[in-house]
């Protein structure tokens, strides 16, 4: 691996034999490498006080718990449980995910993952751990048979978001993954799929903050039509109403085609989602169509007070 110099481990990489590079990066077997790595942190372990145990409690932003009252949160988390269309299997992911889970499906660095000495990585993003389950799903059905999956699940993620933003915080997370037939008539199923879902479970918690769904098609063939003609007169609603936001930049890269975002009549933020190509990719099938989206759960709670 080449480098110029101006990353921070650089410096590091400095302090050590030539050879080790390569070793520790691509060299050494998984099985050697975790083995390594668990030697090491036990030896840091053993050096470890108690004092120095409370002193990053009090300054490491990834351990502290958040301000959030698990009392007032979970009963709404039980209703959106309770509200949850039955087609959308609950699973209760693991804490961890595979290494790069994050990076190979979503694009994100890995700086910004929490990685461990097991060449496991802290859940930073449930959407991309349901895609792999529901990909996994679809692998053992017949290939017309739609996957529907969802969870309640903390991230944990490294990078700095600003002052006072949290460093993990609960999503309630949909994936669905189903075999294109063409003409954007599984796209449009999928974004149905979810759009109904969202109206009822926004309705039923938070229907006084006038909640809706702003749709975005950046496609401009078969999807962009099946959005006009299919989806759209489909998922009509008084209470959670879809809008169509055709301003919107963000996350283009991201999603392909069709991206969603949840929002309230005072512009607050609540949940976002897309079509993705991750599911394709997993199981190496270009016809593989997969849709996530999901709500900050504890956005829909009301301000204490």
């Amino acid at each position: 691996m080449t480098t110029d110099g101006s990353r921070p481990a650089d410096r590091v990489w400095r302090r050590l034999p030539h050879e080790a590079r390569p070793l520790l990066e691509t060299g050494l077997p998984g099985a050697d490498l975790r083995t390594l790595l668990l030697d090491v942190a036990a030896a840091r372990a053993a050096a470890t006080r108690p004092a120095d145990v409370l002193a990053q409690w009090r300054r490491d932003r990834m351990v502290r718990p958040t301000d959030v009252d698990p009392r007032r949160l979970w009963p709404l988390e039980a209703r959106l449980w309770a509200e949850l269309p039955e087609e959308f299997a609950a699973v209760e992911p693991a804490p961890v995910a595979p290494l790069a889970t994050a990076a190979a499906l979503g694009g994100v660095s890995q700086q910004r993952v929490v990685t461990t000495t097991r060449l496991t990585e802290v859940v930073s993003d449930s959407s991309n751990v349901l895609a792999v389950e529901a990909a996994d799903r679809r692998s053992s059905r017949p290939r017309d048979e739609p996957v529907h999956v969802a969870a309640v699940q903390r991230q944990l993620r490294a990078q700095v978001f600003g002052p006072g933003a949290a460093a993990h915080f609960r999503l309630l997370v949909l994936v669905s993954s189903a075999r294109a037939t063409g003409s954007g008539r599984t796209e449009a199923g999928l974004l149905v799929t979810h759009v109904r879902a969202w109206q009822r479970l926004l309705g039923a918690t938070v229907p006084h903050r006038r909640p809706r769904v702003a749709l975005t098609v950046w496609d401009d063939g078969g999807v962009a039509e099946r959005v006009a003609d299919t989806v759209l007169p489909a998922v009509r609603d008084d209470v959670v109403p879809v809008v169509v936001d055709q301003a919107r930049e963000r996350g283009r890269s991201y999603y392909e085609g069709v991206a969603l975002r949840l929002t309230t009549d005072d512009a607050a933020e609540l949940g976002d989602g897309g079509l993705t190509t991750w599911t394709a990719r997993l199981l190496g099938d270009r016809k593989e169509r997969c849709l996530v989206s999901c709500v900050a759960t504890e956005r829909l709670l009301e301000p204490d007070g």
